[in-house]
């Protein structure tokens, strides 16, 4: 079987998946060659260690922009890996555009995952919940019990890992992280995004560009 696997499968395989020559081979033999197949196997096999290279310095990557049609709403993103090799597949710079489309079309996104959220915030939110009028009369435990659950939906509404991916409602955009990292073998960090919106901050009324950009998306 070796002999039957070419080179340029092999090749074809690694500038897909950033994986090591020997692993697309030992994937591409699996799968009788099939590169669809061996890209699924690479992906199954790093998917366990997903969480274990999340700690891994992720310094490499780009810095990705997008701009909404009509030029109302802009996304800078800063998304990182640990390779030069991974940050110049065109796969890496499609994952950067579609997540800074995400960003465009998440409004209430500000931070990249709960744990940025800072406590006084937290606290700020929380302290609303417990004040709204239909929970006055109730019990102080349940008081508590319905206002963390309305603290958390709110909270996940702020980060961007927390967000059903626009292009598959299967999956958030952590487990799309999480997708890629098991794909390439690399730790991939979102570090930091910044978010434009024409006229914000003028007094003007801030337009909704949510189902736009997703009508774009499916398109």
């Amino acid at each position: 079987m070796l002999n039957k696997i070419s080179s340029n499968s092999i090749k074809e395989l690694r500038n897909k998946t950033g994986a090591g020559m020997t692993d697309c081979k030992k994937a591409l033999q699996a799968s009788n060659g099939n590169v669809e197949t061996a890209i699924e196997s690479l992906r199954k096999k790093g998917l366990a260690s997903a969480d274990k290279k999340a700690s891994r310095l992720a310094a490499e990557g780009l810095v990705e922009s997008y701009i909404h049609s009509g030029s109302r709403i802009g996304v800078l993103l800063e998304i990182n890996c640990e390779t030069d090799f991974v940050s110049r597949q065109p796969a890496f710079r499609e994952l950067a555009k579609n997540i800074a489309m995400q960003i465009a079309a998440s409004q209430s996104v500000k931070y990249v995952a709960l744990s940025d959220i800072p406590d006084n915030l937290i606290t700020y939110e929380k302290n609303i919940e417990l004040g709204k009028e239909d929970l006055i009369d109730k019990k102080d435990e349940m008081k508590e019990k319905i206002a963390q659950g309305r603290l958390d939906k709110r909270l996940k509404e702020l980060s961007l890992m927390d967000q059903i991916f626009i292009r598959d409602s299967q999956i958030t955009v952590e487990e799309l992280i999480k997708q890629h990292i098991s794909l390439w073998g690399e730790n991939i960090k979102i570090r930091r995004f910044e978010k434009f919106l024409l006229g914000e901050g003028i007094n003007s009324k801030p337009k909704s560009f949510v189902e736009e950009v997703s009508t774009m998306v499916s398109s």
